[in-house]
This record gives C-alpha cells, structure tokens and sequence, in this order.
C-alpha cells in the first residue's frame, strides 16, 4: 500500500501544480494582462484545463483510490491518510461526471467574459456582458446536469465551494437570520444617523496603501510568500502555500474601501499561509470550504478591523497620513463612522448589519438564473426591484447595480452564499477564542495580533480541507454553523452605537 500511496500523492502533486498554473494565468489576467489578450489567455487557459480534467480522471488514479479507499476501513477516520484518500476521492468523483470538452469551452468562455465584464462595468452597459452572462448561466445549468439526480439544480454548484451543504440547508439558515436583521436595521434607522462625512473627502492613493501595508503587517501577513497589488475587484489566490498573493482597490473619495478591503484579503491569504505544508501539493493543501475562508477575511475585517480596541491603537496612525481630512474628527467619532449602518449600493463597502442582505439577494437571482424561472436580459430590472424589496434603494446604473460582482463573469455561481455563511462562522470563532483567551480585546488595543493569529492557526487554518466545514466548525465551536452568535454580536455592537 505505501507504494500505491505514494504513486496516487505523486499523481495528485502534479494535477495541484496544474491548477497552479492555472490560478497564476488567471491572476496575470486580472492584474497585468492587456485587455487585448483576453481571447488568447482563454485559450491557454483551456488548454491546461484540459490537461488537468485529463490527469485529474484517469483509470490511473480512479484504480489507486479504489484501492486505497479499501484500506482506510480498519483505521482512524479522522487520520491524515483516510481524510486525504476521502477528499481525494470526492474530488475524482466530481471530476469524472464532467466532459472533458465542457471543461474546455468552460474555461475559454468563462475566461473571455471576465474581460468583457469588465468593459461592460466601466461603461455601466450591461448589453455587453448580457450574451456572455446567457452562456455562462448555459453552461452551469449544463455543469449541474452531469450530476442529476439532486434536489435542487443549484446544489451541485453551492457544492463546489461548500461540500456537503444543500441549497435548502442554506436557505433555512438565511431565512431564520433575515428576520433578525431587519429587525435591527429598523430599529437603528429610527436612531439618529452617525456622522460619515469626512469618510467622503478626498484620500491620495499612495497613504491609503501605507496604511494598509502597515496594518496586514501587523495582522502577520508574509511579505516572503505574498504580495499585494491592484485589481478592479480585491481577490486574493494562492499558488501553493509558499505563495499566496491579494490584491485591493482604491477610491480616493471614500476611505474604507482599500483600508478594509486590505483587511479581508489579508485575512484570506493569513488562511493559506496558516495551513500544515504537510498538505502543500494534496487536496487537502486548500481551505476547508469558501465560507471557512470567507469566516477569516470578515473576522479580520470586522470582529478586529471595524472594533473600538483597533482605533483605539491605529487611529492616531491614520490621522498622521490624513491629518487635514481626519485632525478635527475623534477616534470615537471614527468608530462609529466606520461602523454606521445605511443600506448601501455596493456589497464589498456594505456595513456589518446589511451585508447578509446582499447575499441573500444574490443567492434568490442565481436560483432564479438556475431554474430558468429568470432570464438573463431581464437581470438588471430584477436585481433593481430586489435592491428595493431587500434594502429601500434602487441603483442609479447597472454599473453599481448587476455589473458589481465579478463572480458571474468567471462563472462563479454557488460561491455567494459563502459570504454570508462566513459572517455567521466568524462570529462563532470569535466567541470560542474569548473563552480562550478572555482578553483578547485587550490584546487588539496593543496591535498583538499574534495571539489572535495563533489561536486561529492551531484551531482552523492547520487543518486545511481535512475537515468538511460543518465538521471544522463543530470541531471548534460546539455547534455547526449558526446564526445565533453573529446576531449577538450585532446587537451588543448596534445597541451601544446607535443607543438601543
């Protein structure tokens, strides 16, 4: 058996490195690449696509897993051999449903449309995409055909970036949390408003990026594995786990975008960097799903970005880079500025109490797009009536209205529940580690953050994709994923902000 295991790791290294290849293709497209070369990039793209759906099904590595699944019957479960062999055959499995020429055509249009969808959001002109986005949401629908039968046609996209959970799994959870939280939003709006202004002024580029660095260097992101760039939507990929890159966008005319869109991207890739390099080149070399991944960006963002204790410690900082725009404005006012709740246009600058909201709306628009019960020229009137249902406004233009998102444009659909999922684990984690550590608001005052750093290391980021997220989350918390703990902590926050 250890020869047979070490040939299917060998084999498995190699497909890793070419969906490294891959990521690092698409991350050259996204931040270097001219936009003239999009067609071309779509077809190296497909190409090493093809040759990684090739080696990720072959006979070679269905035999090897079939042999090996037999042996991992008489031992621990929860060993590194048996949960390697498990996610790998859940991965072959998957793959070995698809076509290789979907995965093909897949990969060359979905590449093309990001470019597309980035000329039609420039120019808030959504007939440009409007035929990309009609063969994309084709091909999903034939994505999910090769797994009939399901449930629901969403659930082998939701699948793909949350294993093991089910559409309706995800809309019971949203449905007992939307109540909750419009409740609240109520509740503030009937409160006077917080004063935001000067968030608006004018911020040169250049001291919102210093500003980022310095705080991500502080959070303990490795400029040695990292690096940081500019891209039209913050993503954050990674190459293996010597190699994990972010990337941020810039509004000099609002303040938060960079400073806390850094935050999150930094607390994606402190994930990646975090997990066991025992894994690196494996399947379990990854995070556990997109929602896990998703609980360490907001958890950096906003259980430590947006807290008292953090301004407490970098708000002289930034009044030193800004002292015109922030010299006349408290620390406290700065707090409750950051943190102020209004529905908003944008999802990645939305506060912490209506964000939910704009996962929700998306998650019913891609079930819609699924089921066909909508069509794709029809999605910048639905998403405007929606906006007004979800969050009493109606973008002015497709521009900060459908064509926000980059996720449809690669193809993304499944991913955005994740978002949300990820508020609720984050404020689950965050609840554990206080019990942990029961001064770990004292410890954001000082800027260590290696404690905070640590304890998320030994309790998640080691285990990679070893564990399914429900089972991480138990594991950690006590209770799979929850809406409980993220509604106490928007209540405790709310409540003394806006005096509840």
């Amino acid at each position: 058996m250890e020869e047979k295991l070490a040939k299917l790791k060998s084999l498995l290294a190699e497909i890793a490195d070419l969906g490294a290849t891959s990521a690092l293709l698409n991350w050259d497209q996204l931040v270097n690449m001219p936009a003239g070369a999009a067609e071309d990039r779509g077809e190296q793209i497909a190409t090493i696509e093809q040759i990684l759906h090739a080696k990720s099904t072959s006979d070679e590595i269905g035999n090897l897993l079939e042999d090996l699944t037999q042996t991992t019957k008489q031992m621990d479960a929860d060993s590194d051999y048996a949960r390697l062999i498990k996610v790998a055959k859940h991965n072959y499995d998957k793959a070995t449903k698809v076509s290789a020429e979907f995965v093909s055509e897949f990969a060359r249009v979905s590449t093309v449309a990001q470019s597309v969808w980035e000329k039609s959001r420039a120019e808030s002109d959504f007939s440009i995409f409007q035929p990309y986005l009609e063969q994309l949401i084709g091909l999903r629908q034939q994505y999910a055909d090769f797994f009939k039968p399901w449930d629901h046609v969403y659930d082998p996209l939701l699948d793909d970036y949350e294993p093991g959970m089910k559409t309706a799994d995800v809309q019971a959870i949203f449905n007992a949390l939307r109540p909750k939280q419009v409740e609240l939003i109520k509740a503030i709006a009937e409160k006077p408003q917080v004063e935001k202004s000067f968030l608006f002024l004018e911020y040169p580029e250049k001291a919102q990026l210093d500003f980022g660095v310095e705080v991500i260097s502080k959070f303990g992101y490795d400029w040695n594995h990292g690096r940081q760039d500019k891209s039209v939507h913050p993503f954050t990929t990674g190459f293996g786990l010597n190699d994990v890159r972010i990337t941020t966008r810039f509004n000099t005319k609002f303040l938060p975008t960079a400073m806390f869109g850094t935050m999150h991207e930094c607390g994606h890739a402190l994930y990646e960097l975090g997990i066991a390099k025992k894994y690196n080149r494996t399947p379990l070399g990854a995070g556990a799903s997109m929602a896990v991944h998703e609980s360490q960006s907001r958890l950096w963002e906003n259980l430590v970005g947006r807290s008292r204790a953090f301004w407490k410690h970098f708000y002289p900082r930034l009044q030193e880079l800004f002292p015109s725009q922030l010299g006349n404005v408290t620390a406290e006012m700065f707090y409750k500025a950051v943190n102020a709740v209004e529905p908003s246009l944008i999802r990645v600058e939305a506060d912490e109490a209506t964000y939910n909201l704009h996962i929700m709306l998306r998650l019913e628009m891609e079930i819609a797009l699924m089921e066909g019960s909508l069509k794709a020229k029809d999605a910048p009137e639905a998403w405007n009536a929606k906006f007004k249902d979800y969050l009493g406004i109606v973008p002015p233009d497709n521009a900060q209205g459908v064509l926000q998102d980059v996720h449809w444009s690669f193809g993304g659909f499944g991913y955005f529940p994740t978002y949300a999922l990820g508020n609720l684990v984050s404020a689950q984690l965050w609840e554990r580690m206080e019990q942990d550590i029961p001064d770990v608001e004292a410890q954001v005052e000082n800027a260590n953050f290696a404690v905070i750093l640590n304890w998320l290391r030994e309790n998640v980021h080691v285990y990679g994709a070893k564990f399914e997220p429900q089972e991480l989350v138990q594991k950690v918390t006590g209770s799979k994923i929850t809406p409980e703990p993220f509604m106490r902590y928007l209540d405790k926050k709310f409540k003394d902000i806006y005096s509840l």
